[in-house]
């Protein structure tokens, strides 16, 4: 044991594998793009979620307004079938229920519209949460065939790291060209 100490001391060790600085740094810039990666993905996730609570949300409210709609125009219906006593009150209140239906329709129109919209953003970022996991994954399994170079001492895993680590690089960052 003391003879290991004293090696490693001596920097017999650095001798042993020349890949350890380089290697390490490598080891370092993965590690710090797989975080960059995981950090993109989860916020990602949590903007989808609230995205697709807003869209349920603004569904409901289509929900809303159109049974509103709904009971305007009944109300306006009967009111224009009926022979009603005071016709002049009668033909007020329907002209009021109509236009109020008819409100109710353009309403439920425009949150229809934004609800869809809506979607469309929740779906968008759903795609580049799905390109930052995928960067991420490629990214680890770069740091992790990195690392065999320290154990095996052959370049080709230190090369076949860096090579992952580039392709998760761009993965990760295609997330940000989706539109």
């Amino acid at each position: 044991m003391h003879e290991v100490m004293e090696a490693h001391e001596a920097g017999e060790h650095h001798e042993e594998n020349p890949f350890l600085m380089p290697v390490a740094v490598t080891l370092s810039i993965l590690a710090v793009l797989v975080a960059i990666a995981t950090l993109l993905g989860h916020r990602a996730s949590t903007e989808e979620v609230i995205l697709q609570n807003k869209a349920t949300d603004t569904w409901a409210l289509f929900q809303a307004k159109n049974i509103r709609l709904h009971e305007m125009q009944g109300v306006a219906d009967m009111l224009g079938t009926f022979t009603p006593v005071e016709k002049e009150k009668a033909e007020a209140l329907r002209e009021k229920y109509a236009s109020e239906a008819e409100r109710y329709s353009k309403e439920k129109d425009e949150t229809s519209e934004r609800a869809k919209e809506l979607e469309a953003e929740r779906d968008l970022v759903g795609r580049r949460g799905d390109r930052y996991d995928a960067g991420e994954v490629v990214l680890e399994i770069a740091l992790i065939v990195c690392s065999l170079t320290l154990l095996t001492k052959k370049r080709i895993f230190w090369f076949s790291g860096i090579a992952l680590g580039v392709v998760g690089f761009v993965v990760t960052a295609s997330g940000f060209l989706l539109r």
